[in-house]
Order: C-alpha cells, then sequence, then structure tokens
C-alpha cells in the first residue's frame, strides 16, 4: 500500500526551531510506491510514476524515442483529450506530465476507433526518456 501526501517543497525545521537555522527544501509526493517493489520514477524529479507489475508492454514508441505501456500510474497529470493518427491508427489520447515538476511524460488513451485497439483504452504510456528504474533492479 502506498502513503499518500500532497507534491509541494516544505522548508526543514517548520513547526519550531531557530529562525535562522538553514532551510532545506524537502519534495513529498502524492503517492509512494512500495520500497520492497520495482518501481519507475520520473527522471527529472524522481517520483514515482509506476510499479513493475503494472507494465503491460516494452513495445511501443513515443516521440522521443522507446516507451512502455502501464496498467495505472502515479503522481501524473492529464491533460484535455484530443484526437491523434499514431503509428497504429487513430486514437483520443491525453498527454500526461508528472505533478511534480510538470515534465511531459507520454500520454493516456483514451478512445481507440479500431477495435483490434480497444485494449489500450484507459492505460499510460511513458516514454524510456522520462523514467528511470530504481529499487531491486539487478
Amino acid at each position: 500500500m502506498w502513503a499518500a501526501s500532497a507534491c509541494c517543497s516544505r522548508q526543514a525545521g517548520e513547526g519550531g526551531g531557530s529562525a535562522t537555522a538553514a532551510r532545506t527544501p524537502v519534495k513529498t509526493f502524492q503517492a509512494y510506491l512500495p520500497p520492497a517493489h520495482r518501481t519507475y520514477s520520473c527522471i527529472h524529479c524522481r517520483a514515482h510514476l509506476a510499479s513493475h507489475d503494472e507494465l503491460i508492454s516494452k513495445s511501443f514508441q513515443g516521440s522521443q524515442g522507446r516507451a512502455y505501456l502501464f496498467n495505472s500510474v502515479v503522481n501524473v497529470g492529464c491533460g484535455p483529450a484530443e484526437e491523434r493518427v499514431l503509428l497504429t491508427g487513430l486514437h483520443a489520447v491525453a498527454d500526461i506530465y508528472c505533478e511534480c515538476c510538470k515534465t511531459m511524460l507520454g500520454w493516456k488513451y483514451e478512445h481507440a476507433f479500431e477495435s483490434s485497439q480497444k485494449y489500450k483504452e484507459g492505460k499510460f504510456i511513458i516514454e524510456l526518456a522520462h523514467m528511470v528504474k530504481e529499487n531491486g533492479w539487478d
């Protein structure tokens, strides 16, 4: 299970202590994936994005190279859906971005117009250029 908190910066020493104490920003994320599981994180701010258990496929292509398809993701925001012609045909997709650093990561499949592509609906693409593997990868 993951713990939830707001994505923000807070200052060390808040809630007491000397007014002259050094202040160090500490990031907290909306969701933390279990530390024992292999995870994918944002390469820019290290916010958790997805568990390896949610990975469906490694054989996708994004605008900046290889990309992975996930069942579910965390710490991402979604833009408005728009129709795009992708390598596999016409889809309604919404860009997704890291909630913490606002980096564009990929997209969410909202609707597939071809019956052979319906399995993608509600799934997420994250480009490898924006992810890093963490926790227990050998």
